[in-house]
C-alpha cells in the first residue's frame, strides 16, 4: 500500500464524516491516535470535545440547540488498562465492557451494528491501541450496511503488529459529501505522522473542511511509560 498525504486526503475531501488515525511517532517512541467530527446539521455542529477521566466525551457547546442526543452524544475515547478505545460512536462502551469480560475486540463488536440514520446508516468505525512494556500494536474495525442495504451488516476488521515508525492507519465514516452519504471502502488508508502533537493536531485542523469541521482530538502515548499527551481543538470555543 503507498503511503498518502494526509493534508491532502483531508483537504480534497470536504466531508469525510468522522476519523480516526492511529500510528507511531517517526522515532518509534509514541503510538498516536486521531479523531474528528464534523457535521452538517445544527444538531451535529452544536458539538465540543471535553476531557473525562483518561477519555473524552462529547457534550452539547449549546444545550439549548440539542435536538437529538442519541447519535452524537458519547464517549468517543475510553482507557482500560493498557489498552486505549477511540470510536465514532457508543460502541466505545460496548468495546470497554467486552474487553473488561475478556472478550476480543472483534468479539466485542459482533453485538453492534452500522448507526441506524437512514438513508445514510452511517457505519461505526472504531479502533484499538495496546502498548505495554515498550510494545505497541492496534486494530481497527469497520461496521457498514451493504452498498446501502441496512438488512445486511459487512464487518471488517484491520490488525496491526509492530507498526512502522512515521506511519499511521486513516479510516473515515464516509467517501465524500452527497445525499446519502456512501460509507468509507477499501482498507484504512496509510498516511504519515508528525513527531511532535502541536505540529500534527494543526496539520489535521487546518486541512479539514472549515465549514463542516467540529472537534479534533489528539493524543501521543510514551510506549516505556504509558504517559501521554492529549491535545483538544473546538471550533465553537
Amino acid at each position: 500500500m503507498n503511503l498518502v498525504s494526509l493534508k491532502d486526503e483531508l483537504t480534497n475531501n470536504s466531508y469525510p464524516g468522522r476519523g480516526i488515525i492511529i500510528g507511531k511517532t517517526p522515532d518509534g517512541r509514541k503510538a498516536v491516535t486521531a479523531y474528528f467530527i464534523m457535521g452538517r446539521s445544527v444538531n451535529s455542529r452544536n458539538r465540543v470535545f471535553v476531557e473525562d477521566g483518561d477519555g473524552i466525551r462529547t457534550q452539547a457547546y449549546d444545550p439549548s440547540k440539542l435536538s437529538d442526543p442519541s447519535l452524537i452524544i458519547y464517549a468517543p475515547v475510553r482507557v482500560l488498562g493498557n489498552k486505549t478505545i477511540v470510536t465514532n460512536g457508543d460502541q466505545t462502551d460496548t468495546i470497554y465492557q467486552g474487553m473488561d469480560i475478556q472478550l476480543t475486540f472483534e468479539q466485542a463488536l459482533r453485538s453492534r451494528e452500522f448507526e441506524p440514520d437512514s438513508p445514510n446508516y452511517t457505519p461505526r468505525i472504531s479502533g484499538i491501541m495496546h502498548v505495554e512494556d515498550g510494545r505497541f500494536n492496534y486494530a481497527m474495525s469497520i461496521l457498514k450496511s451493504n452498498n446501502g442495504d441496512p438488512s445486511s451488516c459487512n464487518r471488517f476488521t484491520f490488525a496491526y503488529e509492530n507498526p512502522v515508525p512515521g506511519e499511521a492507519h486513516f479510516i473515515h465514516t464516509y467517501m465524500h459529501d452527497g445525499n446519502p452519504l456512501k460509507s468509507f471502502e477499501g482498507e484504512p488508508k496509510l498516511v504519515e505522522v508528525l513527531g511532535d502533537p502541536d505540529e500534527f493536531i494543526t496539520l489535521i485542523w487546518d486541512s479539514l473542511n472549515e465549514e463542516n469541521k467540529v472537534s479534533l482530538f489528539v493524543r501521543y502515548i510514551d510506549l516505556e511509560t504509558g504517559a501521554f499527551e492529549t491535545r483538544i481543538i473546538n471550533k465553537n470555543e
